[in-house]
């Protein structure tokens, strides 16, 4: 019963974090919409040159929301964070910016509830799993339809650096063979779900032994 009481404290303390890992919201390289053409729109009436205001955070926006952040003195990181955000447009950013918030929230609650479903090469229901069938499984689950293959789902979305992943992005590893092998879905705090051959779906930590040298990417679809 003891062991029992600290799994739910470990597993509340987790979906904690994360939680507000989804409350806390920017703007950053390769985000799209309405509030970024503003963002655009405010840094060119300011002098600093976001290039069109067309909704797409690329290269010339990041270089005028780094200039933007030197001349006010913050960190020069190029994301709209919460201090940036206010400086620019003179209001607190929304705390739910992303309409796809809920989805995320979906999937990851969606990922968590066949851990421990066995692997089975070729897998693509809860009666048993591989990597690719489990992460395509659990995003179609909330409306998103992805490739079969870890290597085909590799190649959509837009790709994600490692410093900047967020739960619901997915993350790939080079293990049987060359490129894109194995897909998981990014928890946050530095750990993935996946469907393992060993331990069927687990989680794991992003810079495990094992893990850590065979990541090679991630994207995001959401």
């Amino acid at each position: 019963m003891r062991k029992f009481f600290g799994f739910i404290v470990v597993f509340c303390l987790f979906f904690g974090t994360t939680a507000f890992a989804f409350a806390s919201g920017t703007y950053e390289a390769g985000d799209q919409g309405e509030e970024v053409a503003a963002i655009q729109s405010q840094l060119n009436s300011l002098g600093f040159n976001a290039g069109a205001a067309d909704g797409d955070f690329g290269d010339v926006t990041v270089s005028a929301v780094k200039a933007f952040q030197k001349a006010r003195g913050l960190e020069a990181d190029g994301v709209i964070g919460p201090q940036t955000y206010r400086a620019l447009m003179g209001r607190d950013i929304p705390v739910s910016r992303d309409s796809s918030t809920t989805s995320v929230r979906r999937i990851i609650q969606t990922s968590m509830r066949y851990t421990g479903v066995p692997y089975v090469f070729g897998g693509t229901s809860p009666n048993g799993f591989d990597c690719s069938g489990f992460t395509r499984y659990v995003f179609a689950q909330s409306g998103v339809y992805l490739p079969r293959m870890a290597d085909e789902q590799f190649g959509i979305g837009r790709a994600v650096s490692h410093s900047r992943l967020r739960p619901g992005d997915l993350v790939f590893f080079s293990t049987y063979a060359a490129g894109a092998s194995h897909s998981g879905i990014y928890l946050g705090d530095g750990k993935f779900i996946s469907a393992t051959s060993s331990r069927g779906v687990a989680i794991n930590g992003m810079n495990s032994s094992y893990w850590g040298p065979r990541y090679i990417g991630a994207r995001r679809v959401m």
